[in-house]
């Protein structure tokens, strides 16, 4: 299926962008919905030693809000204080929205962030730990005073944030913090897949004056840093367990392959939801394989 075929499927899935439910939607950003969840999966998979654990009541309900309101929360900030600077974004009049000035929107989204407070109670202390961490770099990416976004390698690593979902869930199932190397790793593959996510950027933020990691660096070197984030995240991974690290190698091999052929990287940077969505579903399987054969 090629991207315009699925960005029309999807589309058409969606109510009207003009109502306040299709507008939500599209600020979640439907496409990136298991950037969230996914780690909420692998983290439960990983923590669980029975099948009732893999659906244990706080598991369903922490991968439910990491599915759709956490998304809601992160890019509704995103959008709310980049409304300036999205003015220069193509994307945001092809795959994305724009911040329309809605005073309904900024009480939503701050429900969102108010929901996963809600899960502290039932957490231990280290996934609720994570769980505020989530919600406290959520909001200081986009919003002031501190928006990492317009501090170059700030920016970078500020969004490991997409695996405090995993952490949270893991330790909700299993009462404990995850392997101290898997959420090094899991933060590494998180700064790379940010910062190539900010390529196609480049230019709409030199225009907003905005200065990002991949502004600083340039194209070119953005392909490096990424790689290099990559690498260390799978050799780190690997310390874990060497399949682990396998999983993770696609990830520097595939930024290598964009950098060295003429693929446009605005095009591959739409195909990383299928494979985060693949690399998540193995690690996944492995964990169930252990589970139920090991």
């Amino acid at each position: 299926m090629t991207d315009g075929t699925t960005d029309a499927v999807l589309d058409r899935a969606l109510p009207g962008e003009e109502t306040l439910a299709g507008y939500l939607l599209r600020t979640s950003r439907p496409r990136f919905w298991l950037y969230l969840a996914g780690p909420v999966i692998v983290g439960v998979a990983y923590a669980a030693s029975t099948i009732t654990e893999l659906f244990a009541p706080v598991a369903v309900a922490l991968f439910a809000y990491f599915l759709l309101p956490a998304n809601v929360f992160l890019y509704g900030v995103n959008d709310v204080f980049d409304a300036d600077v999205d003015a220069e974004n193509p994307k945001k009049a092809d795959r994305e929205v724009r911040y329309r000035g809605d005073r309904l929107v900024p009480l939503l989204v701050a429900g969102a962030g108010l929901l996963g407070l809600a899960f502290l109670p039932v957490l231990p202390a280290v996934g609720a730990a994570a769980m505020i961490a989530f919600l406290l770099l959520g909001v200081e990416y986009s919003a002031p005073p501190l928006r990492f976004k317009t501090t170059p390698f700030l920016d970078s690593v500020s969004n490991g944030l997409y695996v405090l979902p995993g952490v949270v869930a893991y330790a909700a199932v299993a009462g404990e913090a995850p392997p101290a190397a898997a959420v090094a790793a899991g933060w590494l593959w998180a700064m790379g897949m940010h910062t190539f996510s900010a390529i196609p950027d480049i230019e709409p933020d030199r225009a907003a004056g905005i200065e990002t990691t991949a502004t600083l660096l340039g194209e070119g070197r953005t392909y490096v840093y990424c790689g290099g984030c990559w690498l260390a995240a799978a050799a780190i991974f690997g310390l874990v367990h060497p399949f682990f690290g396998a999983v993770l190698a696609v990830y520097p091999l595939f930024v290598a392959g964009v950098a060295l052929t003429d693929v446009d990287v605005d095009r591959a940077y739409w195909w990383f939801p299928a494979i985060n969505t693949l690399a998540g579903m193995v690690l996944t399987m492995g964990a169930l394989w252990v589970m139920l054969l090991g």
